[in-house]
């Protein structure tokens, strides 16, 4: 049976791929890549979102805070997966594909909602300082943007494989009753 895929699933998993690791090379790189680093002219637009997002600031950095690169840590394991999904899905045509993007997506959107329950259990503190339209621009929009396309690819990945199991069920029942056509 061939692998049912979704151009707009596999667009974000490619698309989103060279994202997430220019992210990740932040993370790891700091604080060369923060500014005042001198790999900073790679991450400029960090300048901004360090001071909108102390996770990713230099207060973490000096306190030692983990979470940043534990995050990045996993964005690797997780975009990884979803670039074996899209090779194992159009190239290889490796039924249980859908299995590993799944998965993967299903990370992604884990981790981004805790990211987001972090911030509201301890009372807003990388990120309560901000206006609300810089919080808006720079925080809830791009981070949201990981919670809805994530969600979306999660259900139409889950509907894929619910039927996928209805057919192989169906067809266990016909050829355990004799009726395999």
């Amino acid at each position: 049976m061939a692998v049912k895929t979704h151009t707009w699933i596999t667009l974000w998993f490619v698309l989103s791929a060279p994202v997430i690791f220019w992210d990740v090379g932040y993370c790891f790189m700091r604080p060369r890549s923060m500014l005042g680093g001198d790999l900073h002219w790679i991450w400029k637009p960090y300048e901004i979102y360090q001071n909108v997002d102390y996770v990713y600031g230099v207060k973490a950095l000096e306190e030692g805070d983990g979470f940043t690169n534990a995050q990045s840590l996993l964005n690797i394991i997780e975009t990884l997966m979803n670039l074996a999904y899209v090779y194992l899905a159009h190239v290889s045509g490796w039924a249980p594909a859908p299995l590993i993007g799944f998965a993967a997506v299903t990370m992604t959107l884990s981790k981004t909602v805790l990211y987001w329950a972090q911030e509201y259990y301890c009372g807003f503190c990388a990120i309560g300082h901000n206006t609300w339209s810089d919080l808006i621009v720079y925080w809830i929009i791009p981070n949201g943007l990981w919670i809805i396309v994530p969600s979306l690819i999660v259900m139409r990945l889950g509907k894929d494989i619910a039927a996928a199991f209805h057919i192989a069920e169906r067809n266990a029942t016909k050829t355990a009753s004799g009726k395999q056509q």
